[in-house]
């Protein structure tokens, strides 16, 4: 094998491009499957209670109509462990927007006509959506998303409060948010006998694949997925979500195949939502700055059908050094949808409440915000007394100030303008979980000098593919265009999905493995190949379980500059300028873009994203994107996105940690805490509106 440059660090194209500009590249729905129907649900219009009946005689009567379907009439899933997921199996309605029946019919159009016509009786119970403090149904789970306790605590908190020189006490909120992928959830569903095919805008194929089979009663390998691109998820798709089931569900009752498309509106019910929060942050300081106590209590919500809460306080336990710890999530059940993953699921609202009351608590000291993070920087991880892998947030808070230009900086709020503008700057930390999980991957050598490297990863946008074949070609240490990189099918093994920023870590650590087996194959039999080709399986599951106990997150620190109009309170973002220590960088292009893209994410969560909840129905009032509104263009000026050189060997082959999050946790925050420094105003919850802002300027 010849020696070669090194293309991990390389600015390369996606490898995938030409197929996405020309329109070949083919989503989920756009397969070519003969014979297909078309599957069209519907939906709750109470917010609890039971089906009575379900009249479908006006449908079935419309030219195309194959059939209607409800819990009556469909197969019978095994038990799952997500509740959500036992579409049409039961009569009970836990939340408004549920499935209660379903369409199929010859096209897409008449699917929808014929689930208008469906007539859908209830018994309606009394039902109770509003996330209130209070409630003495709320609890504290044992555990939250991601394994981590529930509570956990450290030395006396309140007495240490108690004490404290210098005390911040402050209740933040974040409102519901929806993903809002481009490419709404959607499914082809293809049974031949006892085996199923789907083809699934999917996050993780291999573990979709799992969960089928385990739903419908199948041995492993009777399931298969394909996911060849997915057009983005930020989470929502990173699990089998209701409309891949109905899909199943509906082909197998037809015996055809059939085909699922959500609209915009249904996805804002049926593929999940980040949990509305409520967050109490109390901090204790001595007058120079340090800690001594922290306490953190996010109240959240979920559903009736499952106790799913999010793991916000997490982030407050490996930030910041100080004695005294408190941290509790608490959760209230209520008759909503399951909410789940959306985008940094915990960092990003907990991030916001607590760098928001950092900022809070620089000024009550009269401290520069950036010293108050550095003097509480910790020498071990504040949780778990783990080393850091690696920990460069006081570097990045350094040279991230001196790129966005902070020296001098005016402390006083409300003091700079031009013309109309009032003028003000800001800043947070991010840290996002360096997580890695066990992958298996297959790398083969072909007899023509070609390699082909098989791993079950997804691209859902962020590059994965690209930076995947980069990895695999400096193993194999051949140029690029000689390895094929193929991803997005279940069938190449165990691997899990694209989320929680482990993908490339996670993938990229047995791609990279295989490829190091192929090459010493090859380098025995001086790189000659046998007519059937040579192949190297790899599985890192003993890997990844033999890693040393190192605390393992990426940090950034993110800066904000804001114009906001003294009459109207209207909030522009001028800058933003994020500094990120994330490892190796495998491709500055992708991550760059992923970066930013994070920034711009957490920009529009911090001014416009919040979903309005209905009390009366239980369902979300802003359920489209005409009224659900995400940042824009306009809205996106001038975003930067800087990282450190950073060596880190606890992680993995490629010394690499994630970055599709660590974008968008503490932007928000840094655009608070510069609404802040221009006006005086506290805005203390999302978004930040212009009447919450108009509401504390002077004249108002």
């Amino acid at each position: 094998m010849t020696t070669l440059q090194r293309t991990v660090g390389a600015d390369v194209t996606r490898v995938e491009g030409h197929q996405k500009v020309t329109g070949t590249a083919l989503y989920a729905y756009e397969y070519p499957v003969p014979d297909a129907l078309y599957a069209w649900a519907v939906q709750s219009t109470v917010p609890r209670g039971r089906v009575r009946a379900v009249h479908a005689g006006a449908a079935l009567a419309l030219p195309g109509v194959v059939a209607v379907l409800d819990s009556r009439n469909v197969f019978r899933l095994r038990p799952a462990g997500d509740p959500e997921l036992a579409v049409l199996q039961s009569a009970d309605v836990a939340y408004r927007g549920q499935i209660v029946a379903a369409v199929v019919a010859d096209t897409y159009e008449t699917a929808g006509q014929a689930a208008a016509a469906v007539r859908v009786e209830y018994d309606v119970d009394d039902h109770d959506a509003e996330l209130t403090d209070g409630d003495p149904r709320i609890f504290v789970p044992d555990t939250v998303n991601g394994g981590y306790p529930g509570q956990t605590e450290t030395g006396d908190v309140e007495t240490a409060l108690a004490a404290a020189p210098v005390v911040l006490d402050a209740t933040y909120t974040t409102p519901p948010e929806h993903t809002s992928a481009m490419e709404p959830h959607a499914t082809i569903a293809v049974w031949d006998e006892d085996s199923l095919t789907l083809y699934n805008g999917d996050q993780g194929p291999w573990m979709t694949a799992a969960t089928l089979a385990e739903l419908f009663g199948l041995p492993e390998g009777a399931v298969r997925v394909v996911a060849d691109h997915t057009g983005g998820g930020f989470g929502s798709k990173a699990v089998p979500r209701p409309p891949t089931v109905l899909a199943a569900l509906a082909a197998r009752a037809v015996g055809r195949p059939v085909k699922v498309a959500a609209t915009r509106q249904q996805m804002f019910t049926m593929v999940t939502y980040r949990t509305p929060t409520l967050q109490r942050v109390r901090l204790g300081a001595e007058r120079d700055g340090r800690l001594t106590a922290v306490w953190h209590d996010a109240l959240q919500q979920s559903s009736t059908l499952a106790p799913y809460c999010e793991q916000t306080a997490t982030p407050t336990r490996v930030m910041y050094a100080a004695r005294h710890r408190r941290t509790t999530h608490r959760l209230a059940q209520l008759d909503v949808p399951t909410p789940s993953w959306m985008r940094a699921p915990g960092e990003a609202p907990g991030m916001f409440a607590l760098e928001s009351a950092m900022d809070e608590l620089a000024v009550a000291l009269g401290m520069d915000p950036i010293e108050l993070r550095v003097v509480n920087e910790p020498s071990v991880d504040p949780e778990s007394g783990h080393p850091f892998s690696s920990r460069n947030l006081v570097a990045c808070l350094r040279e991230g100030a001196s790129r966005f230009g902070w020296a001098g900086r005016d402390p006083a709020p409300g003091r700079r303008r031009e013309g109309r503008w009032l003028v003000g700057t800001g800043v947070a930390a991010c840290n996002y979980p360096a997580i890695t999980w066990p992958a298996t991957a297959t790398a083969r050598a072909e007899p023509d000098g070609a390699f082909t490297v098989r791993v079950a990863a997804a691209d859902i946008g962020t590059g994965a593919r690209t930076a995947l074949t980069q990895v695999a070609a400096d193993e194999l240490g051949v140029e690029i265009d000689r390895v094929t990189l193929d991803i997005g099918r279940s069938a190449y093994g165990q691997a899990p999905f694209a989320g929680g920023s482990m993908g490339t870590s996670s993938w990229g650590w047995a791609v990279a493995k295989a490829c190091r087996a192929l090459a010493k194959r090859l380098g025995e039999s001086a790189g000659a190949v046998p007519p059937g080709g040579l192949e190297e399986l790899a599985d890192t599951a003993d890997d990844v379980a033999a890693r040393r106990d190192f605390s393992r997150h990426a940090y950034g620190a993110q800066f904000a500059r804001v114009r906001v109009d003294a009459v109207t309170g209207q909030v522009r973002v001028d800058r933003l300028l994020g500094m990120f220590a994330a490892g190796r960088i495998i491709n500055p292009r992708t991550a760059g873009s992923q970066l930013r893209g994070g920034m711009c994410m957490g920009l529009s969560m911090a001014l416009h994203e919040g979903l309005e909840v209905d009390p009366r129905f239980g369902d979300f009032a802003n359920h489209d994107l005409a009224t659900y509104h995400i940042a824009a263009n306009a809205d996106v000026r001038d975003v930067q996105a800087y990282w450190l050189e950073e060596d880190d060997d606890e992680l993995n082959p490629m010394g690499s940690k994630g970055v599709g999050e660590l974008g968008i946790v503490g932007t928000a925050a840094a655009i608070a805490n510069a609404v802040y420094h221009a006006t005086g105003v506290r805005v203390r919850d999302l978004p930040i509106t212009v009447e919450r802002v108009r509401a504390g300027l002077p004249g108002h």
